[in-house]
């Protein structure tokens, strides 16, 4: 008993320290891409501090460090941020590295992840929308039906694109881009977790074949 209890302690309290760790990671990874942002490329590493976590020690430390860092960036740079961070990049962390965690198929991961993805675009239109006090995707998609309007009138065709065309092509849009940036996700972290000793699910042949990855 007193020699399995002082393992106990410490294995709790190296848990303790990786999530701390690693929720102050995934904040510092967000506030310096507001302030310093670098293209795509910080954006890749949002949800990776979560997926580890959940891939070290379970679901319960991905969720703490997801809402640590939330709580974090809520002091740092206020609620909006924040929440716009937890959805959904923190989420998505969570559920990566719960699929993950279960070795899921790549196909399955990346359209979840999509979805999620997609839905914290929707999220983050929908919270600006009641802050500014103005129906932001409305706006834009009568803006880009006028832009598409005038490159119709100026190629000679006398078709006038639909309001409802425009917002479906840009839904189909948003969830292509949300595909294209969760493989991107997924061969990052192929190549990054698989050298920390924490393997996310193997991706498919066709995938180890155009890496050159032996699996």
């Amino acid at each position: 008993m007193s020699d399995s209890s002082p393992s106990n302690s410490d294995s709790n309290s190296l848990i303790l320290v990786e999530t701390a760790f690693l929720a102050s990671a995934a904040s510092l990874i967000w506030f310096v891409n507001y302030y310093f942002p670098m293209g795509p490329v910080l954006r890749l590493f949002f949800s990776l501090p979560m997926a580890l976590l959940y891939l070290r020690w379970g679901k319960r430390s991905a969720v703490m460090g997801a809402v640590a860092s939330f709580l974090l960036l809520l002091v740092l740079m206020g609620p909006t941020r924040s929440i716009v961070f937890l959805i959904p990049y923190g989420w998505l962390g969570v559920v990566l590295g719960g699929m993950w965690k279960r070795k899921s198929p790549w196909w399955m991961s990346i359209g979840t992840g999509s979805l999620i993805v997609a839905i914290g675009f929707f999220f983050k239109y929908w919270l600006l929308s009641i802050l500014l006090g103005r129906d932001l995707w409305a706006y834009s998609t009568v803006q880009i039906a006028s832009l598409a309007e005038w490159i119709f009138i100026k190629l000679g065709i006398l078709a006038e694109p639909s309001l409802m065309l425009i917002q479906a092509l840009a839904v189909l849009m948003i969830l292509i881009n949300s595909i294209v940036y969760l493989f991107v996700v997924h061969l990052v972290s192929l190549l990054l977790l698989d050298r920390l000793n924490s393997p996310i699910s193997r991706p498919p042949k066709w995938v180890q074949v155009l890496l050159d990855y032996d699996s």
